[in-house]
C-alpha cells in the first residue's frame, strides 16, 4: 500500500525566494527541500566549508606532504564500489600531480572482502610501500591496521563510514563522521573526503614554499569532474556542500573538461556530456563502474577513470559495459528465484526479509536486496554463499530503521552471531556462518520489530502537487533536468489527474501512454490556477497491464529529443488507478 503525500512548502521561504528573483514552480520546490535562500543556490567553490575545519585534516596534509618531501611511496587502497573508484582516481591524480610516488590496489570483493584486512595489508606489503592511504575505508579496520604498524607501514586513514566502539590506530584519519568530528557536513562521500584532503594537502604545500619560483601549482578543480559520479552513486546525502562539488563537477563534464574514462563510459550509456545530469551519473554511469567490483575486479574501474587516451578508455568502458550487460542477466535470474521464494512467505506479517540461496552471486546481492525493499518496503537482506561455511549479505533498509545500528544491536544481545558488519543508515554489509542462517533471520526480525512501527511499513510517495498546463514545457523540464537532485534532495515528482487516451506495449514491458491532462485547480500564494486540457505522450516503465481510462499519476517532466524534434514527456512512476 502506497500512501500519496504532498510535500509542505513553507509559505515565507517560498516567498522570499519568489522575491529574490526565482521563478513560481523553482520557489515552490525549492522551498519545499529546505531552500529558504537564494544564496544556497550558489554552487561557488568559495562557498565550499573550508578543508582545515574537517578534524585532522591539516594533520594529514603535513603527513602526505613530509611523504612527498622524502620520496616515499605511497600505496592507495581502495574500495570496489564507484565511490571508492572514484576516491582512488583522485587520490592517484591529485598525489602524483603533487609530486608523489604513488600506486593503487583495491581488493577483490571475492578473495578479500572489505577493507584494509590483514590479508589486504600482507598483499599490499609485497610492493614495499612507505605509506598506506585508504579512501572509502578503513575506519573500522582495527586489525588491518594494526598488522600494517607491525609491518612499520604508516596508514593514513580516509573515511566516511561510521565508526565502531574501536579506532584503529593510524597515524592520522580524516572521516567527518569520526568521534569527535565538527564539520559541518556529515554527508560527504569517500571521494568528497579524498578530494577535501587535497585541498589541505596544497594549503600545507604552499605554506611550505613549494611553487615559489615559478613551479606551477596544480589546479585541484581538474578533478572535480570524479567527484559527482562517487558521490551521486554513493546515494549520500546532497546537502549544499554535497550540492557544489557536484555542480562543478557537472560543469567541467558537460564542458568535456573532464577524464577520458568518464567520456567513454557516458558514451557506452548512450548519453551525451554536453548535457548530463546526477541522474545519469546515478542510473547509467555508476551501474556500468560498479559492475567491474560485482563481477570482476575493480582495478578495471580504475583504470578506466585513470586512462589518458581516448581508445584506451574506450576500450576499458566497453569491457565495463559488457559486465553490466551479464550483471543484468545475473539479476534477472536472482529476483526471479528470490520472487517464486516470496510466493511462499506472507510478508505482510513480517517486518523484514532475510534470503539466501546457494547460486546467488555474491556481488549482486546488493542490488537484489534494493529491488525486493522497493516491492515490500520492509528492510531486506540478501545472503550468498562465501568460503569456508560463510555467507555475505547486503542489507537494504527504509526510512525510519538505521540499518547499522540495528545490526549493532542484534550483535550486542548475540555476540556469537555476526562475524562482522558495517555500514549506514540505509544500506549494510554483514557476513554469518551459513548454519547460522535462520537463527539470524528470527533474531533479525526480532530487532526489527523493536526498534519500528507498522505505521514505518506503509510507503509514502512524496509529491510535489500539480503542474499547471503552462508549466508543461520543454523549458520548464530542460530547467529541472539541469538542477542537481539526488538523495536528500529528490527529483520534482509532480501528480495530476489524467483522461488515457491511447495506450501501447512497447519494448513488450513498457506502456507508452498518450494522456489528457484534465482541468483541475490547485492554490498556489492564494491564487486559484486552473489547468487547460492538454495532451501529452507519456512512458511508464516495467508496466505490462493496461491501464483504466482515468488514473492519478506520480511524474516526472522530462525532455525527449528524438530525430532533432524538442518534446516532453512525463515518465510515470505511480499510478493511483
Amino acid at each position: 500500500m502506497t500512501k500519496v503525500v504532498q510535500r509542505i512548502v513553507p509559505a515565507k521561504a517560498e516567498l522570499a525566494l519568489q522575491t529574490a528573483g526565482v521563478s513560481p514552480l523553482m520557489s515552490r520546490l525549492l522551498a519545499a527541500r529546505g531552500i529558504d535562500d537564494a544564496k544556497q543556490l550558489s554552487a561557488h567553490l568559495t562557498n565550499l566549508i573550508p578543508p582545515q575545519t574537517l578534524t585532522n585534516n591539516s594533520a594529514m596534509a603535513k603527513f602526505l606532504a613530509d611523504a612527498i618531501a622524502n620520496n616515499k611511496k605511497i600505496l592507495v587502497i581502495g574500495d570496489y564500489d564507484a565511490d571508492g573508484a572514484t576516491a582512488t582516481a583522485v587520490a592517484v591524480k591529485g598525489l602524483r600531480a603533487f609530486g608523489a610516488q604513488v600506486d593503487f590496489l583495491v581488493p577483490n570483493r571475492f578473495e578479500y572482502g572489505y577493507g584494509l584486512t590483514p590479508e589486504i595489508v600482507a598483499l599490499a606489503a609485497i610492493q614495499k610501500p612507505d605509506v598506506i592511504v585508504t579512501v572509502d575505508n578503513g575506519i573500522a579496520s582495527v586489525d588491518g591496521v594494526l598488522a600494517a604498524n607491525d609491518l612499520g607501514l604508516q596508514v593514513l586513514i580516509t573515511d566516511h563510514h561510521l565508526p565502531g566502539q574501536v579506532t584503529p590506530q593510524a597515524a592520522c584519519i580524516i572521516n567527518p563522521n569520526q568521534h569527535g568530528c565538527n564539520f559541518a557536513s556529515k554527508n560527504l562521500a569517500g571521494v568528497g573526503v579524498m578530494f577535501y584532503g587535497l585541498l589541505c594537502l596544497r594549503a600545507e604545500l604552499r605554506e611550505r614554499g613549494t611553487y615559489l619560483n615559478s613551479k606551477p601549482e596544480p589546479n585541484l578543480t581538474e578533478l572535480l569532474d570524479l567527484v559527482p559520479l562517487g558521490t551521486v552513486a554513493d546515494l549520500v546525502k546532497l546537502d549544499d556542500n554535497n550540492g557544489i562539488l557536484v555542480e562543478q563537477g557537472l560543469r567541467r563534464i558537460r564542458a568535456g573538461a573532464c577524464s577520458q574514462g568518464i567520456l567513454a563510459l557516458l558514451r557506452v550509456s548512450g548519453r551525451q556530456h554536453q548535457t548530463v545530469n546526477a541522474q545519469d551519473l546515478g542510473f547509467y554511469v555508476g551501474p556500468r563502474l560498479n559492475a567491474a567490483g560485482r563481477l570482476d575486479d575493480m582495478t578495471l574501474g580504475i583504470q578506466c577513470l585513470l586512462a589518458e587516451s581516448e581508445l584506451e578508455a574506450t576500450q576499458i568502458a566497453q569491457q565495463l559495459n559488457d559486465l553490466n550487460v551479464q550483471r543484468r542477466s545475473i539479476e534477472a535470474e536472482m529476483q526471479e528465484g528470490a520472487n517464486v521464494s516470496l510466493d511462499d512467505i506472507d510478508v505482510s506479517n513480517q517486518f523484514s526479509i532475510s534470503m539466501y540461496q546457494p547460486e546467488w552471486h555474491q556481488g549482486v546481492i546488493g542490488i537484489l536486496a534494493s529491488r525486493i525493499k522497493e516491492r515490500f518496503h520492509r528492510p531486506v537482506i540478501a545472503f550468498a554463499g562465501a568460503n569456508d561455511g560463510m555467507l555475505k549479505g547486503s542489507g537494504r533498509s527504509i526510512g525510519g530503521l538505521h540499518l547499522r545500528d540495528a545490526l549493532d544491536l542484534l550483535s550486542k544481545q548475540q555476540p556469537d552471531l555476526i562475524i562482522k558488519f558495517g555500514g549506514h543508515a540505509m544500506a549494510a554489509g554483514l557476513t554469518i556462518k551459513q548454519a547460522d542462517f535462520e537463527r539470524f533471520n528470527e533474531s533479525f526480525e526480532s530487532v526489527v520489530q523493536s526498534l519500528i512501527t507498522e505505521a514505518d511499513l506503509e510507503s509514502v510517495l512524496e509529491v510535489d502537487g500539480g503542474l499547471a498546463s503552462h508549466e508543461m514545457t520543454y523549458d520548464t523540464a530542460q530547467t529541472l533536468e539541469k538542477l542537481v537532485w539526488g538523495q536528500g534532495f529528490a527529483p520534482p515528482l509532480f501528480y495530476n489527474e489524467f483522461e488515457v487516451l491511447n495506450q501501447r506495449l512497447v519494448g513488450e514491458k513498457h506502456l507508452k501512454l498518450s494522456l489528457k491532462v484534465l482541468a483541475d485547480k490547485r492554490q498556489s500564494n492564494g491564487n486559484l490556477v486552473s489547468n487547460g486540457p492538454v495532451v501529452i505522450e507519456a512512458i511508464y516503465f516495467n508496466q505490462t497491464d493496461f491501464l483504466t481510462d482515468h488514473v492519478k499519476a506520480a511524474y516526472q517532466l522530462q525532455t525527449n529529443n528524438y530525430n532533432d524534434a524538442q518534446k516532453i514527456q512525463l515518465n510515470i512512476r505511480y499510478i493511483d488507478n
